[in-house]
C-alpha cells in the first residue's frame, strides 16, 4: 500500500495537519521528524532547507574579486544544504526518496516562498536525474483551522496549476542572486582598484533602503536654518481665559513664499501661522495688544477608530516607538512568543486581517483572555475581554475579517494558549498584540471637537486679524478604554476650551511674538524606516509598477530587520540611540552608483518592474527564459559600467576639510577616492600631500579624519580589511617621509623597539597617569607602544615582564575595561574577537591567569543546566602580539 508524503513549512504547521486530518483519515503515530498513518507521511522543513549556488567553476573566492572573474552569470544552479538545517533536509529527503511514497502534496506556506521552498527541497532530493518522477498536489491555506485544513485537502491543486508561481519563485531568488553577487563584486573591485579590499555590497533591497536613509541625511546635512515667528496672545471672555495663535487665513502654499522671491522659503518650511519677518510678527503683535475681539466657533462630533490588527512591520514600528526595541528584536520575540510559548499565531505576516472563516476561533480567545486568572498586567485586560463577549462587540467586519487582504499568513494575534513565564520584554511584545485584539473590535471612540477663531481688528490700520483655539473633549472612550489613560492622553492632545456666549465680545489680555528657527527633516529611526520601506511602491510615478508594488514594497515583513541589521553591519549606517545615520562609506556608494550611471540600484523602481514582470509570469504571459535573459543583461551592464570607466574621479558632492594641510597649511579637499591638498587658494595643484579615504577598506568618516590631520594620529579603529578581507582593528599615524618630503598615513601597530625597550634607555611615564597596579611586581601600569606594560618591564632595568595587548584578536582593551582586569582579574564580556584560525567572531572575558603568569580567556558557561564553565585558555602569544591580523 502506497503512501502520500506532505510537507509543510514549519513543525507547528504539520502538527496542525495531523490534528485535522486525524477524524478522518486515522491516528498518526509520532515519528522522531515526522507523522504516519496508513494513507499519509507528514513532515516539515524549517523555512529554507537548501540554497541556490552558482557552479564551483564560477564561484570566485573573496581574495580574488576582480574585473577578470566579472561578471558571473552561470548556465544555471546547483544546490547546497544550508549549514543549521542539514539534518532536517536529511530526513525530508529520506521520507521523499522512500519506495512506498507515491505522492508528494507541498503543504509549505500559500505564497512564492512557500512555493520555492518546497521545490528546491524536490529538486535537491531528485539529484542528477532533476525530478522524483512522483506525482506533486498544491494545499493552498489561509486559515489554519481544522475545518479550513479538510477543506484544502478536499481541493487540492494540480501541479499544472503551480508552475507559474514556481517559476516566478525561481526567478526571484535567481535574479536576487545574479544582482547581488554581480553589483557587489563590481563595486569591490572598482573600489579595490588602488589596493587593499574594500567590500562594497549591493542588492536590489538593501541598497534602496540605504537610499532612503542617505537621501534623508542629505537634506538634514543641506538645512539652512532660516528665522520666523509665530504670534500667540490670550484673551479674556466672561467664564475665563484662552489661547489662540495667529495665523493668515488666505495663506496659499504656492504664494507664501517669503519676503524675499530670489531666495523663497522652501515648501515643506511653509505654514499659514508663520511671519517670516520680524517687523510684520511685531506688527501683528503691537495691532492686537489691548483690542476687543469678535468669536466664531464651530463644534462638531468626530469619531476616530481602533488602528487595524498588527502585521509584522506595524509590530515592529509601534515596539521600536514605545520600547525603543529593534526590528531584528521584536521579530524574535514575536518568534519566540509564536514557537517557545505558543500564544501568538505566525508573525513574519504582511496582512492585518483574519480569514472570514475564523470568527468562532476570535471568540474562543475572547473566551481564553476573559479568564480572571491570567497572570500579571494580563488581568487587567480580561475585565475589557469579558465587556466585549457580554455586549456582543465580537463580530463579522470587513475591518477585520477579509479573505481578499490575507496572503500567505493571516494578522498576529493571540492564540488560545494562555501565556506562562515570559519575559519582561515578551511579556510587553504580547501585552501590546493582545490590546490590539480586544480594542478592534470595540466601537469608535467618540470626542467633540471644537474650532475657535478669534477676530482682532488692529489699532492702526484697521486690518483684521484671526487667531485660532482647537478643543477637543473626548465623550465616549471607545477602544481607548482598552489601552487606558495614556493613550487617551495621546489622542486628546489639545485642551477643553472655556466656553463664549453667542455674540461675546472678548478682550485681548496679552500678546506675543515668539522666534523660532525652522528645522531639518528628523533622523530615520527603526519605526520610520520601517514605514518607508514598507510604503516605497507609493513613491513610484510609473502607474504599472506602483500596481505591482502595492501592499509590498522594499522587502517582505520577514526580511525588512535583516536588511536594516545587514547594513549596520556592513558599516553603511550606525545606530546611535534610537536613530539611523548613515556613514561615509553609504555616500561613497550613493555617489558611485549615481556617478557610474547604474542609479537604478538605488530606486524601488527596480522592485516595482520586477514584481510587475513575476506577477507577468505568475499568470503565464511571460516566460522564465525571457526575464531571466533580462536580468542577466543587468548584471552584464553594471560590470560593463564599473570596468570601463575611465575619468579620475567620480562626480559628487564632496566636502572642504576643516583641518589644513599638515605639510603646508592649505586647503584640503575631497573627492571620490583621496583627501588631497589644494593650495592655500583650494584651487591649485597643492603640495602633493594625498592620503586614502578607505585606508584597508575601511571609509573615513569626516570627523575622523579632521581630528587625524590635526593631531597625526587616531585611533584604535574598528572596521579596517586585510587584502583577503578578514577584519582587523588598528591604529593610525601621520608620518614624514623625507623621501618624499611630505607626510604619509600608516598603520601603527606599535614598535616596541623603536621606544626605549632593550636599548637601555629610561622610558618617562611621567606624563602619563597610572592604570592600576601589576599583578607580578605592584608596579604601575601604561601604555606604550601598542602594549600595556607595567613600568619595571622597559628601559634601563628591567626586573618584570608584564605585557598585554591594546587591541587582542581585533578587539580593542579600553582604559576601563584594563583597569577592571588589574583590579578584580578579569573584564566584563567582550564580543569582538575574532578568530585567526577560524576568522569567526566570539565572545569571552580577558582573565589574570596567576598560575601560567599571563592574561587569558574566559568564555561564558553554557546555558545548560549543570553545565560547567569552559575551562580558560591562555591568551599569552596573542595578547602580545605586535600586529592585529
Amino acid at each position: 500500500m502506497t503512501k502520500t508524503l506532505i510537507i509543510a513549512e514549519k513543525p507547528s504547521v504539520a502538527q496542525d495537519i495531523v490534528r485535522a486530518l486525524t477524524p478522518t483519515a486515522g491516528k498518526f503515530d509520532k515519528q522522531a521528524d515526522h507523522f504516519e498513518n496508513d494513507r499519509y507521511v507528514v513532515t516539515s522543513a524549517v523555512g529554507h532547507l537548501v540554497e541556490i549556488k552558482a557552479p564551483e567553476e564560477y564561484d570566485v573566492k573573496r581574495g580574488k574579486w576582480s574585473f577578470a572573474h566579472l561578471p558571473v552569470v552561470p548556465p544555471h544552479f546547483d544546490l547546497a544544504p544550508i549549514d543549521k538545517a542539514k539534518s532536517r533536509l536529511s530526513a525530508v529527503v529520506k521520507l521523499a526518496k522512500r519506495k512506498d511514497v507515491s505522492e508528494l502534496i507541498n503543504a509549505c506556506d500559500a505564497g512564492r516562498e512557500g512555493e520555492l521552498i518546497f521545490r528546491l527541497i524536490e529538486q535537491y532530493a531528485a539529484g542528477a536525474k532533476g525530478t522524483l518522477g512522483k506525482p506533486i498536489k498544491r494545499l493552498w491555506l489561509q486559515s489554519m483551522t481544522p475545518q479550513a485544513i479538510r477543506e484544502g485537502f478536499e481541493k487540492l491543486r494540480s501541479d499544472e496549476q503551480m508552475l507559474g508561481l514556481a517559476d516566478a519563485a525561481r526567478s526571484r531568488s535567481e535574479a536576487d542572486w545574479l544582482v547581488g553577487i554581480n553589483g557587489t563584486r563590481a563595486m569591490t573591485a572598482f573600489n579595490s582598484r588602488d589596493g587593499g579590499f574594500f567590500l562594497t555590497t549591493v542588492g536590489r533591497v538593501q541598497t534602496p533602503t540605504l537610499s532612503i536613509v542617505v537621501e534623508r541625511e542629505e537634506k538634514i546635512r543641506k538645512h539652512i536654518a532660516r528665522e520666523y515667528w509665530e504670534i500667540k496672545a490670550g484673551f479674556a471672555a466672561e467664564a475665563g481665559e484662552y489661547e489662540g495663535k495667529w495665523f493668515d487665513p488666505a495663506y496659499k502654499k504656492d504664494k507664501a513664499i517669503g519676503p524675499d522671491p530670489s531666495n523663497p522659503v522652501p515648501e515643506g518650511d511653509r505654514r499659514a501661522d508663520r511671519c517670516w519677518t520680524e517687523a510684520q510678527a511685531h506688527a501683528i503683535r503691537d495691532a492686537v495688544l489691548g483690542q476687543p475681539a469678535t468669536v466664531t466657533e464651530e463644534s462638531k462630533p468626530s469619531t476616530s477608530a481602533c488602528p487595524g490588527l498588527y502585521d509584522l512591520t506595524t509590530l515592529q514600528r509601534e515596539a521600536n516607538s514605545r520600547f525603543g526595541f529593534s526590528a531584528k528584536t521584536t521579530l524574535a520575540l514575536a518568534q519566540a512568543l509564536y514557537e517557545k510559548h505558543k500564544v501568538l499565531t505566525y508573525p513574519r505576516t504582511d496582512s492585518r486581517h483574519l480569514p472570514e472563516d475564523y470568527l468562532a476561533t476570535v471568540k474562543n480567545t475572547f473566551g481564553m483572555l476573559a479568564d480572571e486568572d491570567l497572570p500579571g498586567p494580563l488581568r487587567s485586560l480580561s475585565m475589557h475581554a469579558r465587556k466585549a463577549i457580554n455586549e456582543g462587540y465580537i463580530k463579522p467586519s470587513k475591518r477585520v475579517f477579509d479573505n481578499a487582504k490575507v496572503s500567505d499568513h493571516f494578522a498576529i494575534i493571540p492564540t488560545l494558549q494562555a501565556p506562562k513565564s515570559l519575559s519582561e520584554a515578551e511579556a510587553k511584545l504580547y501585552d501590546l498584540v493582545v490590546k490590539r485584539f480586544i480594542a478592534i473590535f470595540y466601537p469608535s471612540a467618540e470626542f467633540q471637537v471644537t474650532t475657535r477663531i478669534t477676530k482682532v481688528k488692529g489699532k492702526v490700520d484697521g486690518a483684521e486679524h484671526c487667531f485660532q483655539t482647537n478643543g477637543k473633549v473626548l465623550v465616549n472612550p471607545g477602544w481607548l478604554a482598552v489601552y487606558g489613560k495614556e493613550a487617551q492622553a495621546d489622542d486628546d492632545k489639545d485642551t477643553t476650551l472655556v466656553p463664549v456666549n453667542a455674540g461675546e465680545m472678548v478682550a485681548n489680555e496679552w500678546a506675543d511674538a515668539v522666534a523660532l528657527k525652522t528645522r531639518p527633516p528628523a533622523r530615520y529611526t527603526e519605526a520610520t524606516l520601517l514605514s518607508a520601506m514598507e510604503g516605497a511602491g507609493k513613491t513610484i510615478d510609473d502607474d504599472e509598477l506602483r500596481e505591482a508594488m502595492a501592499e509590498k514594497g522594499l522587502g517582505t515583513p520577514a526580511t525588512r530587520a535583516q536588511t536594516i541589521e545587514g547594513l549596520i553591519a556592513e558599516k553603511y549606517m550606525l545606530r546611535e540611540g534610537r536613530e539611523l545615520i548613515p556613514t561615509a562609506k553609504a555616500f561613497q556608494l550613493m555617489t558611485l552608483l549615481r556617478g557610474l550611471d547604474v542609479e537604478d540600484l538605488t530606486k524601488p523602481e527596480l522592485t516595482g518592474a520586477w514584481e510587475h514582470q513575476l506577477a507577468e509570469m505568475e499568470h503565464g504571459r511571460l516566460s522564465r527564459a525571457k526575464f531571466m535573459e533580462g536580468i542577466a543583461a543587468m548584471a552584464e551592464r553594471i560590470v560593463k559600467k564599473a570596468k570601463e570607466y575611465d575619468r579620475d574621479t567620480i562626480p559628487g558632492d564632496y566636502a572642504t576639510l576643516k583641518a589644513a594641510c599638515p605639510n603646508c597649511g592649505g586647503v584640503v579637499k575631497e573627492n571620490y577616492r583621496r583627501f588631497t591638498c589644494t593650495g592655500a587658494d583650494g584651487n591649485s595643484d597643492g603640495c602633493g600631500f594625498s592620503m586614502t579615504k578607505i585606508p584597508a577598506g575601511r571609509s573615513f568618516e569626516l570627523h575622523e579624519v579632521e581630528t587625524f590631520l590635526a593631531d597625526k594620529k587616531i585611533g584604535p579603529l574598528e572596521g579596517f580589511r586585510s587584502k583577503a578581507g578578514w577584519p582587523f582593528t588598528a591604529e593610525l599615524k601621520l608620518v614624514r617621509d623625507d623621501e618624499i618630503a611630505n607626510w604619509k598615513l600608516e598603520f601603527d601597530f606599535g614598535d616596541d623597539a623603536k621606544e626605549g625597550e632593550g636599548e637601555g634607555e629610561a622610558v618617562d611615564f611621567s606624563g602619563q597617569e597610572s592604570l592600576g597596579s601589576c599583578p607580578k611586581c605592584k608596579g604601575h601600569i601604561h601604555e606604550h607602544g601598542s602594549n600595556y606594560v607595567c613600568e619595571h618591564s622597559v628601559g634601563a632595568k628591567v626586573t618584570c615582564d608584564f605585557k598585554t595587548g591594546k587591541i587582542i584578536l581585533t578587539q580593542p582593551v579600553s582604559h576601563e575595561q584594563l583597569g577592571k582586569l588589574l583590579r578584580t582579574g578579569k573584564t566584563d564580556l567582550l564580543d569582538g574577537f575574532v578568530s585567526n584560525r577560524t576568522k569567526r567572531k566570539f565572545k569571552a572575558m580577558l582573565v589574570w591567569d596567576e598560575k601560567e603568569g599571563k592574561v587569558g580567556f574566559e568564555f561564558e558557561p553554557r546555558g545548560e543546566k549543570g553545565a560547567r564553565p569552559a575551562a580558560k585558555k591562555t591568551a599569552g602569544r596573542k595578547v602580545a602580539a605586535k600586529k592585529a591580523e
